[in-house]
């Protein structure tokens, strides 16, 4: 990994060991601005008692305490104040754990820094700290910035924040001698990173928003924020499901009235059934499931910026990546260097440099002028590498002063701006094309003498002296991963800038195309896009070489319109057009400019295609997770609104009061947020069809769920009325109901959550738990107007665990989700 500098950057690296004055401190933090790395101020608590306040499950508590005091039962409504306790406490807890994904980062970074100023070492706040500036690391303490180490005394930094990696890593300083344009890895240290041992001095570069710690936590807060389709939908059902409760209620509310049961029990009776109906849990569930996903995702290095991509990660059908630096290493080593017969290598290589930008970050330009040093000369102007031109040409005044032009690029381009005869330029064009087919970038390089310059770039009469050619390592890992996410059924297709031969040696070696890569140019792709393509025929080409920013646009475009799902990975400003046009544009977070960062939906902070497959399981997992706790949901509310609601249209006494809903929801609520939190495991991707739209059941499923909840209605509604016997005695029957309501809640946890899963088990330990004490201990069955349903009722229970858990089992299968909690099939609809 190397960390791009820019020029005002690079000229932070001649610092001085006094650091700088405080004249020179105030400055520059006007200029940069404070360093602000979370760029709000975090309230933490505060904003989680305001979510939490609006909690209607609060409202209804106060609300039902309030009637059981009218209507003199102080016990009862002591017993729902108290109550609020826990609920309050649990929804605290949940909503702290839905704002960690961006807030909790905040508590790796430190208030006040040790920093040389004047020539000496002073406290400062960490907010102060500007471009320049020399911090002094101790062991222990987080780094407030990011910036190059320069001093390093067995220096090991915890980087687990970041990279998700546990291991120490060690870092050694610079040489401030070089010029810069890019500093390795274990050069840098980071904002968020710990020193765990050692000590050293770290030369800040990036404050505030530049820093990628900064980067990640607006993003993780932005991605949080957004409303996403899903979310719009669950908002939709719930508000659906909001006014048939309303009905219900007030329908309920009549009927109490008019069976003789007054007004104040007919409005209780209305509230209970409201709570119970209530599907709070839906949004709740989806904003802390969708929180928990960027967090993974952040971990896996990929940083979700618009949370959208939690949903849609794990439906990519189809992945357009580059090559240069998230296939290979983005690491260019020259290999060869084959001057003309006419000019010595070093005369090439000299011409090469003085055609490259200093200061650049280019890997091109960084490995050429690493090989040598340009002779001295005044730079006039320069014209920089472009798409379409495909060459880099300066303008300089050699020793004599007289004006001379340079040129590197591609060979075809720049052989035709040379002067020289056709053989000899076929015979310059079979050796590049030798030269690419063995998998490496080709140059050629040219120069020419001007009388002089008129402004404009010269583009004839060109002395052609020879070719370099490079070699781009491929990354490690990267060939599986490809042949993962082909066996997972997702099309990956490189699109490259770079010469056929040398675009389709790598094809090959990553396995493209298993290994025979079908190629196409630029041209090739226009034809293709001619005829549209037929939906679901996929695309006849591995391969686009020589491929414009445009053409790449036009294949997101056209590959989106036949129902792929289209990821793109991007790194340029010519990028941002594909990025934007994609349904998941990845750029690079390593080597990427602005512009491609904030277009895309995913940074990676690798720039690794591995990674991007990771991000596809991570985000399959997310929407597997949501699923089951959405089935699980259902599963317990059905039978708990219907027999809520239709044991008391039928005459028969209320079958739960508010106490026992708010021990209900204690079990549910946490149960739904925590069980199903698996990560995605380590095995590959497996293969899922393709889905037009997000849906989470099939219409078996969902077939499954109503019987299944039928059933439990039926068997919790039968156990009431029996229980009831001939003396009408409700406490009895509550107490049979209220366990089965349970075990219900018991056997829908362990059997989608799985039985290799240990929060199933223990979801359902602290279930039977919860009921054995509240009922079994008299002090506390008695105010819940409970007692104990005897060894009958239990057996009972225990029975609707088993039938519950056993359907479940099942239910997790059809979904796909395996026991060891891997990514399963999603639902096509």
């Amino acid at each position: 990994m190397r960390h791009p500098l820019t020029p005002d950057r690079q000229d932070l690296l001649r610092a001085t060991p006094e650091g700088l004055s405080g004249a020179q401190a105030v400055e520059r933090l006007q200029r940069f601005g404070a360093n602000d790395i979370l760029g709000e101020v975090v309230s933490g608590w505060r904003d989680s008692v305001r979510d939490t306040v609006r909690d209607p499950m609060i409202w209804f508590l106060i609300a039902a305490a309030i009637l059981f005091a009218v209507l003199g039962d102080g016990l009862e409504a002591a017993v729902l104040g108290l109550a609020l306790l826990p609920i309050a406490g649990m929804d605290l807890y949940l909503h702290r754990r839905t704002r960690a994904s961006r807030e909790g980062l905040a508590g790796r970074l430190t208030t006040h820094a040790r920093v040389v100023r004047d020539g000496e070492v002073c406290q400062v706040a960490s907010t102060s700290l500007v471009p320049g500036d020399l911090v002094v690391l101790d062991e222990g303490q987080p780094l407030p910035a990011d910036g190059v180490i320069v001093r390093a005394e067995a220096l090991q930094l915890d980087e687990s924040a970041l990279t998700g990696e546990s291991l120490p890593a060690c870092k050694h300083a610079i040489d401030l001698a070089d010029r810069h344009g890019a500093v390795a890895h274990a050069h840098w240290g980071a904002a968020g990173t710990r020193v765990l041992a050692g000590q050293g001095r770290m030369l800040v570069m990036n404050t505030g928003a530049d820093t990628l710690y900064g980067e990640l936590v607006r993003s993780a807060r932005a991605g949080a924020r957004e409303r996403t389709p899903l979310q719009r939908a669950v908002a939709s059902l719930v508000t659906v499901l909001l006014v048939a409760a309303v009905v219900l209620c007030l329908g309920l509310a009549a009927t109490r009235y008019a069976q003789g049961h007054g007004l104040l029990d007919a409005l209780l009776s209305a509230v209970t059934l409201a709570v119970a109906a209530l599907p709070e849990e839906f949004p709740v569930a989806l904003a802390f499931f969708l929180a928990v996903g960027v967090y993974r995702l952040a971990r896996r290095q990929a940083l979700v910026r618009r949370a959208v991509v939690v949903e849609d990660i794990g439906r990519v059908t189809c992945i357009c990546t580059d090559k240069t630096g998230t296939l290979t290493e983005g690491n260019l080593q020259l290999r060869h260097v084959e001057p003309d017969t006419s000019v010595s290598a070093a005369e090439l290589m000299a011409t090469a440099a003085l055609a490259s930008r200093h200061g650049s970050s280019d890997p091109m330009d960084l490995e050429i002028l690493e090989k040598t040093k340009p002779p001295p000369r005044e730079f006039i102007a320069t014209f920089p590498f472009t798409e379409d031109r495909r060459r880099e040409t300066a303008i300089v005044r050699d020793g004599s002063g007289a004006p001379n032009a340079v040129v590197k690029g591609a060979p075809e381009t720049v052989l035709d701006i040379c002067a020289m005869r056709a053989a000899d330029r076929e015979r310059w064009l079979d050796r590049a094309r030798e030269l690419a087919g063995t998998g490496h970038k080709v140059i050629a390089c040219a120069r020419r003498r001007l009388d002089a310059w008129n402004g404009v770039e010269p583009d004839r009469d060109f002395e052609m002296l020879g070719l370099l050619a490079f070699e781009d390592p491929l990354r490690a890992g990267v060939a599986d991963a490809v042949a993962e996410a082909r066996d997972a059924g997702i099309q990956v297709i490189m699109v490259t800038g770079d010469h056929p031969g040398a675009a389709a040696a790598i094809a090959a070696e990553v396995g493209l195309g298993e290994g025979r890569p079908r190629v196409i140019e630029g041209d090739g792709l226009d034809t293709w896009l001619a005829s549209p393509p037929v939906q679901g025929a996929g695309v006849p080409f591995d391969v686009v070489a020589r491929c414009l920013p445009l053409q790449k646009l036009a294949l997101v475009t056209a590959l989106r319109r036949s129902g792929e799902v289209v990821a793109v990975t991007g790194d340029g400003v010519n990028d941002v057009p594909a990025l934007k046009g994609a349904d998941i544009g990845i750029a690079m977070g390593e080597r990427g400019t602005r512009p491609a960062r904030e277009a895309a939906s995913i940074v990676l902070l690798d720039d690794n295609f591995r990674t991007v497959v990771a991000a596809i399981a991570e985000g399959r997992q997310v929407f597997a997770n949501l699923r089951l706790c959405f089935a699980y949901l259902l599963l317990v509310h059905i039978p708990l609104v219907l027999t809520a609601a239709l044991l008391p249209f039928a005459g028969y006494p209320l079958p739960y009061l508010p106490t026992h809903i708010v021990w209900l929801e204690l079990v549910i609520h946490p149960t739904a947020m925590l069980v199903f939190q698996q990560a995605a495991g380590g095995g590959r991707l497996r293969r899922q069809p393709p889905q037009p739209r997000v849906r989470f059941f099939s219409a078996a499923a969902w077939s499954v769920i109503a019987a299944t909840g039928a059933l439990t209605t039926v068997m919790a509604g039968a156990g009431f009325v029996m229980s009831l016997g001939s003396d009408a005695d409700a406490v009895a029957a509550r107490s049979l109901a209220l366990p089965m309501l349970l075990a219900v809640s018991a056997g829908a946890a362990l059997g989608l959550g799985g039985l290799r899963h240990r929060p199933g088990w223990i979801s359902l330990a602290l279930t039977t738990a919860s009921a054995v004490v509240l009922m079994e201990v008299p002090m506390l069955a008695g105010p819940l107007h409970l007692t104990s349903p005897g060894a009958s009722g239990y057996a009972l229970a225990t029975l609707v665990t088993t039938v519950v858990g056993a359907i479940c089992l099942g239910l997790r299968r059809h979904f796909g989700a395996s026991e060891a909690g891997g990514a399963g099939e999603a639902t096509r609809d």
